[in-house]
């Protein structure tokens, strides 16, 4: 059963504590190795199948990656004080532009991991007043602090894991 919400119509509930960021760093951290375990043991025939137009497993693993330059961007923009975080390409052309179903898989996995554990270490050197710092999510219009950002960060994260799984259960509907 495909039971995912449509990511572009998904509002967030921000102004998180700031004691919540060491739990939403574990979740971070923790998404390579999930992505992996998941995927560990898939015939690339299954990782590189799409459905109708939307992406593979493989794409979708690629996707993280693809984000990980816009996640510390805007961690980038939180620390120089920017009025609003820099806005994604929501056509995702990186993604649909790199052709991941013609990579080997532990390459994108492998450079996947060495980024994330790139920004989660950089989440971890933030300062308690550094934490309460707001900017403009360009999207949501929202104003947000960077604990609301790694937290956004793990919900995509997840969100591209349950897609993952309906991949792999067949129940990705189009």
């Amino acid at each position: 059963m495909d039971t995912r919400r449509i990511w572009f119509s998904r509002r967030f509930q921000l102004g998180l504590p700031v004691e919540a960021l060491p739990d939403i760093v574990e979740r971070l951290r923790g998404t390579p190795a999930r992505l992996e375990e998941r995927i560990h043991s898939v015939r690339a025939s299954q990782l590189n199948r799409r459905v109708g137009e939307s992406w593979s497993i493989q794409e979708n693993a690629g996707h993280l990656l693809d984000l990980e330059a816009l996640w510390n961007g805007r961690v980038s923009d939180f620390l120089e004080g920017a009025a609003q975080l820099r806005a994604a390409d929501l056509a995702n052309q990186r993604t649909w532009d790199a052709n991941y179903n013609a990579q080997p898989i532990a390459g994108v996995l492998a450079t996947f991991r060495s980024a994330r554990m790139a920004l989660v270490a950089r989440l971890e050197q933030f300062t308690t007043p550094q934490l309460r710092v707001t900017s403009l999510h360009p999207r949501l219009q929202q104003p947000m602090t960077i604990v609301d950002h790694a937290f956004f960060v793990a919900e995509h994260d997840d969100h591209h894991l349950a897609r993952i799984t309906d991949l792999l259960r067949g129940d990705a509907a189009v």
